[in-house]
């Protein structure tokens, strides 16, 4: 007998209590669901509420730990809406496909009227080939005779509404329980649905301490202070605890960053810039500060001819592998900006990752919280005097290697070699993120200033 695959498709803007519980019931009744939330939509311009790295993060949170669910973020990545055809399409060859649908699509259906036939993308060939998974919405009683031609009906009217949860915290009431307890948090955090852009830092506040210990197996001192601390697992950490320098912590968050769990670092290193210099005492935590960072979404060109994806929490670089300098394009947002740049490599990062290796670089470095990202060069001959750029947040850079047979170039991610390259292209990306959490009597500031200005030698 062949799998069956639910497709549980929306803009959960935000996900409610009711998603979580919708979705533990099919669950149990389909060998996978798979959720995907859209990305922006003509005919709901909510979706764009709030930026779509705050939904991802919500969604994750809501359906996190339930057996057999796996959330696809691929729609607001790309700020796409995937129709049910192309997901259809997608999915077919894996077994039989059901696309969850509420009552009130079905409304009219046996007169060819439902918005299923009327609206959507071949609607009339949807409605005749495909299955679905029908669940009675409140307020929209089933009529057998609106019902496609293949489903399977499941009686789950259960209540709550996305549109209910926006205005009830735009009008500053409670929410209950309509939302899960974290993504209540999250948006209290973050002040999202309030009418106001959201803030990218806030404060977490932990009755207690379950971290999930992530220690550096090569550093003495961090097994030393990790074997005092009780580990938790996945699904019962309230918060990832890093214990090294941060290079630990790039390592955590490429692992952990879509448990959606805060990072808490404990600087068992150097600088050890993304981390606090001592854990908060006791168990108990109280208000602690969140500064909430996006990742890099990288493209890399190989040489071979295959793309390859992946995520940066700092940076993303070309360099040369040769005794050949590296010729590059250089593109920001589809416009050429310089149509050579003569150099060892180049490099786009973060403002988290301005103090790493963009600083060794020459470029400045920068609060984390600053919204924007670095294009710096590395031993630059051409153009004479190029300097580290600044660039806006939303800016996509694209790096192109101009003879990629005679200069080879390799390129790194956070520091991985990716292999042979000639190119990449960079941007924020729209649904990975981590929180960062820092200890209040910890002193980001005074942290920048000692990079900015190290303490010279008395002479």
């Amino acid at each position: 007998m062949s799998p069956t695959i639910a497709i549980f498709g929306g803009s959960f803007n935000p996900p409610g209590a009711h998603h979580r519980v919708i979705a533990e019931q099919l669950a149990s009744q389909f060998d996978e669901l798979l959720i995907i939330p859209c990305g922006p939509r003509p005919d709901k311009p909510v979706t764009n509420d709030v930026d779509p790295v705050y939904r991802a993060a919500m969604v994750d949170m809501t359906f996190r730990g339930i057996p057999g669910v796996r959330v696809e973020l691929f729609d607001l990545e790309s700020r796409t809406f995937t129709r049910q055809v192309a997901l259809e399409e997608q999915h077919r060859t894996r077994g039989e496909v059901y696309h969850v649908i509420g009552s009130d699509l079905l409304q009219g259906g046996r007169e060819g009227k439902s918005p299923i036939q009327r609206e959507w993308f071949q609607g009339q060939k949807v409605w005749n080939e495909f299955r679905f998974a029908v669940l009675e919405r409140p307020g929209y009683p089933l009529d057998p005779a609106d019902l496609p031609p293949r489903q399977r009906v499941f009686d789950l009217s259960i209540p709550g509404a996305s549109c209910e949860i926006r205005d009830r915290v735009f009008h500053r009431q409670e929410v209950g329980e309509r939302v899960t307890p974290e993504v209540r948090r999250f948006i209290d955090r973050y002040g999202l649905y309030c009418g106001m852009r959201p803030n990218h830092k806030g404060r977490l506040a932990l009755a207690e301490l379950k971290p999930l210990v992530i220690a550096d197996p090569q550093n003495p001192r961090a097994q030393e202070l990790a074997c005092k601390i009780p580990s938790f697992a996945e699904g019962q950490a309230n918060l990832v605890l890093v214990v090294g320098g941060d290079g630990t912590m790039l390592h955590a968050i490429r692992s952990q960053w879509r448990h959606r769990l805060p990072f808490y670092g404990i600087n068992a290193g150097h600088l050890g810039f993304l981390l606090n210099d001592e854990m908060a005492e006791g168990a108990a935590v109280g208000d602690l500060l969140v500064e909430h960072l996006p990742l890099l979404w990288v493209e890399m060109d190989l040489a071979s001819g295959e793309r390859r994806s992946a995520l940066a929490f700092n940076e993303a670089w070309l360099e040369r592998a040769s005794g050949q300098t590296a010729w590059l394009r250089v593109a920001v947002d589809g416009c050429e900006r310089l149509s050579k740049l003569v150099a060892d490599g180049a490099l786009v990062g973060t403002a988290a990752g301005s103090t790493a290796y963009a600083r060794a670089m020459g470029a400045h470095p920068l609060p984390l919280n600053v919204p924007s990202l670095m294009l710096v060069g590395s031993n630059v001959l051409h153009p004479a005097f190029f300097k580290p750029a600044v660039l806006p947040i939303g800016s996509t850079v694209e790096l192109t290697s101009l003879e990629p047979h005679k200069r080879p170039l390799r390129g790194f991610i956070d520091g991985i070699l990716q292999g042979e390259v000639t190119g990449l292209r960079a941007r924020v990306s729209h649904a990975a993120s981590v929180e960062l959490v820092f200890d209040p009597r910890q002193d980001l500031g005074e942290k920048l200033a000692r990079i900015q200005f190290p303490l010279g030698t008395e002479g």
